[in-house]
């Protein structure tokens, strides 16, 4: 019995044997190519290279984003937990002093991330270059990780254009989030590089010298703007003033130049800060001065006079009888003060903000001319600026209209704007009549120097260079400051020893509680040329619901100082003469 056992036993053995011998040789032979490539797999590390942001650069070069090199600590506190008990408990706790000493974080904080059985934790996802060092060279259980690290030195200035970019973990680079970083994200993100490299099996860690393969990332291009950023940080906190001592909801203020429409400054009294934007609100992360349209009130009545003094119907002098009232199809539309009939000129109907000396105007200068003028001032449509989220604002189709329709018009109700669109309008009247689309990008400049100029707009021709020039001086009489009924509604944005013109505006907002107007929230609006004899620039400003009785014309006159001052505008050689807005 013991015999046949033994000679069971071997005959298992021997099978055994040839077995793997068998196996040996499959694995040596047959499967040796397919094996080394899977062990090849499995130890060959492929690391993404990011590729450096282009910098965000106002109109003369000076950087208002640009991105640093960084570092992000990480562990695998499953490592360093490996050993229980008391030593990896006493290990954890001196990596977290540590840590918190070197870099600031707070030591709970890196304690409780430590103490994980996870394979992978960023403890500091920024830090500088050197701390990391520091860190490493203290605790070699903490690893690095290059990074960027994006920086916008004035904190809040124009945040609302530029926007934010932050670190995405995943795809291993800065990433836009809003604004041009967002919009402009391949201008601006380069083409990440590869390396091929052999990591130590179980970890991450490369090993020195087995790189197999690299290509290098493409920097980013920078994105240069036509803001003046200095100019940008007077104007953004000009707003923010001004709105807070109005009592104003918000507020909006675009600043063009007169000749390109490029523009210089464009504020939000609403903003935030792109080093904290995960404290931002959703209104702040926004950019209302070219995404949110409203009613423009009186600044839409240079559309009326542009196309009567075009089309020859009248002169600045030529008087009309303006009672306080006039019948429109089923509505009665008054005056903002009540007034027996009077002799108005046509320049005060505009500087005394007549609604129904405007609107016997517009009956002069007929529908159609009316909705062809508001096309060529450019409502209606985006003005292609270069921000995302612009919106075209509205304007009724001529097809659409009815009886009542155009006694709304002409006086700035039953169609809306941005402030962006309405900075353009008077852009045009600047322009000697001449709208430029404006622009916020210059040019985008490549790692090798060379620019790439933004395609620049078509210009318009509106009116006359004679009409522009006649229309502008009759906005002067907004700014003049006569006794009763000579006085402009502006006379507040006048700047000594220069000439403004400009307009006023009131509109009421929509109630969206009965889809009607309110009687006590209004769109507060001035739009302005300075100086008015030889124009630089234009100014377009919005109030959201300020305190009864408030104007913008006080905000045009702050900014209009600031451009002077700043640019030393020389001042005027002659005064506006007055001139006869009422007769007797």
């Amino acid at each position: 019995m013991s015999n046949r056992r033994l000679a069971i036993g071997r005959l298992l053995l021997a099978s055994l044997l040839v077995i793997a011998g068998l196996k040996l040789v499959t694995v040596q032979t047959v499967q040796a190519g397919q094996l080394s490539t899977e062990a090849d797999k499995q130890r060959m590390t492929r690391v993404a290279l990011p590729a450096e942001r282009g910098a965000v650069l106002d109109r003369a070069g000076v950087p208002m984003a640009f991105s640093v090199s960084a570092r992000a600590l990480v562990a695998n506190p499953f490592l360093i937990s490996r050993d229980r008990g008391p030593a990896a408990l006493a290990r954890r706790t001196e990596i977290a002093l540590g840590i918190a000493e070197l870099t600031g974080i707070d030591a709970n904080q890196l304690y409780a991330a430590l103490n994980t059985d996870k394979h992978y934790v960023v403890l500091a996802p920024l830090v500088e270059p050197g701390v990391a060092r520091a860190v490493r060279e203290r605790f070699p259980e903490i690893a690095e990780e290059t990074r960027e690290s994006r920086q916008y030195p004035g904190g809040t200035l124009a945040a609302n254009v530029i926007g934010a970019a932050s670190w995405d973990a995943d795809q291993r680079r800065l990433k836009g989030l809003v604004g041009l970083e967002a919009s402009r994200e391949t201008t601006l993100a380069g083409i990440p590089g590869l390396r091929v490299v052999d990591t130590a099996e179980g970890a991450n860690t490369v090993i020195p010298g087995s790189a197999r393969a690299e290509q290098a990332p493409v920097p980013g291009s920078d994105l240069q703007l036509t803001l003046d950023s200095d100019l940008q940080y007077t104007v953004q906190q000009q707003l923010t003033d001004y709105v807070a001592a109005r009592g104003a909801k918000g507020g909006s203020a675009v600043v063009l130049d007169a000749q390109t429409g490029q523009v210089r400054a464009l504020a939000n009294s609403a903003t935030f800060d792109p080093r904290d934007i995960a404290t931002a609100t959703r209104q702040a992360l926004g950019n209302p001065a070219v995404t949110s349209p409203f009613e423009p009130g009186s600044v839409n009545k240079v559309i009326t006079m542009a196309a009567a003094l075009e089309a020859g119907l009248a002169d600045p002098m030529a008087v009309r009888d303006v009672p306080d009232s006039l019948p429109v199809a089923d509505r009665v539309v008054h005056d903002a003060w009540n007034h027996p009939t009077q002799r108005f000129t046509l320049t005060g109907i505009l500087a005394r903000s007549s609604n129904v000396g405007t609107l016997l105007v517009a009956r002069d200068v007929g529908p159609d001319r009316f909705a062809d003028m508001m096309t060529r001032m450019g409502l209606g449509v985006r003005t292609g600026v270069g921000l995302a989220g612009e919106s075209a604002g509205r304007v009724p189709a001529r097809a659409d209209w009815s009886g009542s329709t155009f006694g709304n018009l002409p006086i700035g109700q039953g169609l809306s704007m941005t402030v962006l669109q309405l900075a353009g309008m008077y852009q045009a009247i600047a322009n000697d009549g001449v709208r430029v689309p404006p622009r916020v990008i210059e040019a985008a400049v490549g790692p090798d120097g060379a620019r790439t100029v933004e395609p620049r707009p078509d210009p318009v021709r509106v009116v006359s260079p004679q009409t522009a020039h006649t229309l502008r001086d009759m906005l002067t009489a907004v700014t003049q400051a006569g006794k009763g009924e000579q006085r402009g509604t502006g006379p507040e944005a006048a700047v000594e020893g220069y000439r403004v013109a400009g307009k006023t505006g009131t509109a009421q907002q929509v109630n969206p509680a009965c889809q009607c107007y309110s009687e006590s929230k209004y769109w507060i609006t001035f739009a302005g040329i300075f100086p008015a004899d030889q124009p630089r620039y234009v100014v377009a400003i919005v109030l959201d619901a300020p305190g009864h009785g408030q104007n913008a014309a006080g905000l045009f006159h702050d900014i209009a100082s600031t451009l002077a001052q700043r640019e030393r505008i020389p001042v005027g050689t002659r005064p506006a003469p007055p001139v006869p807005l009422v007769l007797r």
